[in-house]
């Protein structure tokens, strides 16, 4: 569930508590990423067991931060693919224009 409060500030629920939250620009980014939360805190909650929402919580954001550090890594992998691509194709620029 979620709803607007006032100016700016967006109230989502995650796991059963309702939470006043500040950002975003009309609160489609909070409400989208809030929803995200809950739904994998409800996933680990049938999964293990456990209804202690701090434990899930953690759970859930070192979930997240294994899924950004290894999108990070490969986005580091795909950069460098690129510019090395780009690098490539400036010396068979040159050389073309050279000749």
């Amino acid at each position: 569930m979620t709803e607007s409060n006032s100016p700016g500030t967006t109230r989502v629920e995650i796991f059963g508590v309702t939470y006043g939250l500040r950002g975003g620009q009309g609160g489609g980014d909070l409400n989208g990423l809030a929803a995200e939360v809950d739904r994998r805190m409800r996933e680990l909650a049938d999964h293990t067991g456990s209804d202690d929402p701090g434990k899930l919580a953690i759970l859930v954001a070192l979930n997240l931060a294994e899924e950004l550090a290894r999108r990070e890594e490969q986005a580091a992998g795909e950069r460098g693919e690129i510019e090395s691509r780009v690098a490539e194709l400036s010396v068979r620029l040159v050389e073309a224009i050279g000749r």
